[in-house]
C-alpha cells in the first residue's frame, strides 16, 4: 500500500475520467469497477514484454490504483499528425493486440460499451484517442486510460482509433491540423503498418457504420446518468457522431477505394 503524498499534479485531457493526479514517477487513479479487469490486463502485457503500457503498481491510502508515470507529449500536434507518427501508432496498436494474446477473453469485469457483432478476439483499448497516446522524441510509445477496455475484434479497435487519427469526422469537428488531409490515404497508410488483413480491410467502414450507431445509443444512456458523460453529451457528442456518419456515408465509395 502506497502512502498518500501531498504534492498532487491534475492530469488533464481525458473526458470522463476525473481525479487523475500524478505524484513523483506514478500517477493515481480513483478506482472502479473494472479496475482489476485492467490490472490483470496490464499484468499480461507487462509479462509479454509489451512496452507501450503503464505498469501496475497496487493502491494508495486513499483506495486510488497506482501506476507507472509514462513521460512524454499527448495530444494533436504537428508531430502527431504526421504520416510517420500514424504508421507508428498502428505499430503500436498491433504490438499490443499480439501482446494480448493468450489473456482470458471470457474474464469479466469490463465497462462495456458499442461493439463489433463479431466473436472477440482480442481485448481492444477501445478509446485510443490523441489525449491516450504518449509521444517521445516524436514517436507515438505508449498508450494509457484503460478505462474502456474490452473483449473485442482487431477491426472494432481500429477503427476506434482512426475515428480520430485518419480522421472519420465531418472536417467541422476535426482539429486544424486535420481539416485538410486525405482520410482515405490515411486509412491505407494506417491498415498497411498494422498488417490489417483482406477480409479486416473490406470490413472496416461497415463496422465504422456500426460503432457510430451504437456508440450513440450508448454515450447517451450513459449521459443519462449525469457526471462526466452528461457533460461530454451536453458539449455534442451525439452531434458530433450524427455527423461523422453523415460523412462516413457520403464519403464510402473513395474510402474504400484506398482500402480494398
Amino acid at each position: 500500500m502506497f502512502a498518500t503524498l501531498l504534492h498532487e499534479i491534475p492530469l488533464q485531457g481525458g473526458d470522463v475520467t476525473d481525479g487523475v493526479v500524478r505524484v513523483g514517477d506514478t500517477v493515481r487513479r480513483p478506482a472502479r469497477s473494472s479496475t482489476p479487469a485492467v490490472h490483470a490486463l496490464l499484468r499480461h502485457l507487462e509479462a509479454a514484454g509489451f512496452r507501450g503500457a503503464p505498469r501496475v503498481l497496487g493502491f494508495d491510502a486513499l483506495g486510488r490504483e497506482v501506476l507507472t508515470y509514462l513521460p512524454g507529449a499527448t495530444g494533436v500536434s504537428p508531430v502527431s499528425v504526421s504520416d510517420g507518427a500514424l504508421a507508428d501508432l498502428a505499430r503500436l496498436l498491433r504490438g499490443f493486440h499480439d501482446a494480448g494474446e493468450g489473456f482470458p477473453l471470457a474474464r469479466g469485469g469490463w465497462d462495456g460499451g458499442s461493439n463489433d457483432d463479431a466473436p472477440p478476439e482480442v481485448i481492444g483499448h477501445c478509446d485510443l484517442t490523441p489525449a491516450n497516446v504518449v509521444f517521445a522524441d516524436g514517436v507515438p510509445y505508449a498508450m494509457i486510460d484503460f478505462d474502456q477496455a474490452r473483449p473485442t475484434t482487431r477491426v472494432f479497435d481500429v477503427v476506434t482509433t482512426l475515428r480520430h487519427w485518419a480522421p472519420i469526422a465531418d472536417p467541422v469537428d476535426r482539429h486544424p491540423l486535420l481539416r485538410g488531409v486525405d482520410v482515405g490515404e490515411r486509412l491505407r497508410l494506417f491498415c498497411d503498418a498494422y498488417g490489417l488483413r483482406p477480409r479486416e480491410r473490406r470490413r472496416l467502414l461497415e463496422v465504422a457504420r456500426l460503432r457510430f450507431h451504437r456508440s450513440y445509443e450508448v454515450m447517451k444512456a450513459r449521459a443519462a446518468g449525469g457526471g462526466s458523460w452528461a457533460t461530454l453529451w451536453d458539449g455534442g457528442a451525439g452531434e458530433r457522431i450524427r455527423r461523422a456518419s453523415a460523412w462516413l456515408d457520403a464519403h464510402e465509395d473513395r474510402l474504400r477505394a484506398h482500402l480494398v
